[in-house]
């Protein structure tokens, strides 16, 4: 992913900007890390170079589940 993305992408969720967060780069392009939404705070994770920009889960499967 190249640098220049940064300033056009944003959280699907709630359309504000988008913080890398631990990039690796290789080649002067992001291969790897994360982009954190600064208004909802969601993690996308990056890599071989792709953002991945699906909504977090709402699985309910995901969440603590309580004592029977």
């Amino acid at each position: 992913m190249k640098n220049d993305l940064l300033n056009v992408l944003v959280c699907p969720n709630c359309k504000h900007r988008l913080e890398l967060k631990n990039p690796e780069t290789r080649g002067g392009e992001i291969v790897s890390g994360e982009l954190q939404c600064q208004n909802c705070h969601n993690l996308y994770r990056i890599s071989d170079g792709i953002p991945d920009l699906r909504l977090p889960s709402r699985n309910p499967d995901q969440t603590a589940s309580s004592p029977h």
